[in-house]
């Protein structure tokens, strides 16, 4: 059964380079779902996949690319997983 979790990262995370880099992290860990940065400055994420694929997500979100100062995750589990195919950026 897979696991889904909607994260919201803070820190100095804004910007492609972040949301691409995650993108090809979730894709290479089979991750479902998207990324997108908000208004406020932070990073949303939904994220789908079995649940040691999306623990290492998570995990990954906390750590971020090189220079990505995240200073906080907010993890919350979705009990009914969206149907999403593959993984996109959202603008």
């Amino acid at each position: 059964m897979d696991k889904a979790v909607h994260l919201l990262i803070s820190g100095r995370v804004q910007g492609v380079f972040y949301r691409y880099t995650a993108q090809k992290v979730a894709s290479r860990l089979g991750i479902r779902g998207w990324i997108k940065n908000l208004p406020n400055g932070k990073v949303e994420v939904i994220a789908i996949g079995t649940p040691s694929a999306v623990d290492t997500f998570t995990a990954w979100c906390q750590e971020g690319p090189p220079g990505a100062q995240v200073s906080d995750v907010e993890v919350t589990p979705l009990p009914s997983p969206p149907e999403l195919e593959g993984f996109s950026i959202r603008y």
